[in-house]
C-alpha cells in the first residue's frame, strides 16, 4: 500500500464505528426522551441493575463513546444532550413511559451514589437533573389514566343517583298523600 492509500484509508471512519453512531442514531429517533447519567465508579453488575430497573418503563441504558454519541447526536432534535457528554457517560433511551423511566433513574441513583444524573432531553427541550427529578415526581401514566377515569365516572354516578331519587320521593311523597287521605277520612 503506498503512503496516499495509507492516509486515505486512515481518512475512512472504521465500520463498527460507523455502525455504533448508525445504532445511537436509530435509538435517539425512536425515543421520545434521552436521560444523561455518569457512572463513574459503577460495577458491571451495579449497572446491570439500572439496565433491570428501565426495562418496566421501556428505557435502555447505554454506554458509548461520547465521541460517537456527539456524532450521532449532531442532525437530530437530541442536540442539547452535547453538553451533558462529558466524562463517563451512559445514555437512558426512553421509549414508553417518561415518569416511570426518570422514577427508575433516580431511585437508582439513590440506591448507586455513584451513579449521578446529569440531564438530558424531553420533547426536543434540555432538561436539568431537577428536571428529571421533578418528572420522577409525577404520577404513572397508569395512575394518570385512573384518575381520568374516576373524574369521568364521577358525574355520571351522581346524574344516576339523582335520577334514581327523583322516583323513589316519588314514590314515598304518594304514599304519605295516601296515608294522610285515608287518615282524614277516617
Amino acid at each position: 500500500m503506498s503512503d496516499t492509500e495509507t492516509i486515505h484509508a486512515a481518512k475512512q471512519p472504521r465500520a463498527d464505528k460507523v455502525t455504533t453512531v448508525a445504532e445511537i442514531v436509530s435509538k435517539l429517533d425512536s425515543s421520545l426522551a434521552v436521560f444523561v447519567t455518569e457512572y463513574r465508579g459503577l460495577s458491571v453488575s451495579q449497572l446491570a441493575t439500572v439496565r433491570n430497573a428501565l426495562r418496566p418503563a421501556e428505557a435502555e441504558y447505554a454506554v458509548y463513546k461520547n465521541t460517537l454519541a456527539r456524532l450521532a447526536i449532531k442532525d437530530s432534535g437530541f442536540a442539547a444532550l452535547e453538553e451533558y457528554l462529558v466524562g463517563p457517560t451512559g445514555l437512558t433511551f426512553v421509549r414508553g413511559d417518561v415518569a416511570a423511566a426518570a422514577k427508575a433513574i433516580r431511585d437508582s441513583a439513590k440506591a448507586l451514589p455513584a451513579l449521578v444524573v446529569k440531564g438530558g432531553v424531553l420533547g426536543g427541550n434540555a432538561v436539568s437533573a431537577a428536571d428529571i427529578t421533578a418528572i420522577a415526581d409525577l404520577p404513572s401514566r397508569e395512575q394518570l389514566l385512573a384518575q381520568f377515569a374516576g373524574a369521568l365516572q364521577a358525574p355520571l354516578v351522581k346524574t344516576a343517583r339523582l335520577l334514581q331519587a327523583v322516583p323513589a320521593k316519588f314514590a314515598y311523597g304518594l304514599t304519605a298523600l295516601i296515608d294522610q287521605q285515608e287518615q282524614a277520612a277516617a
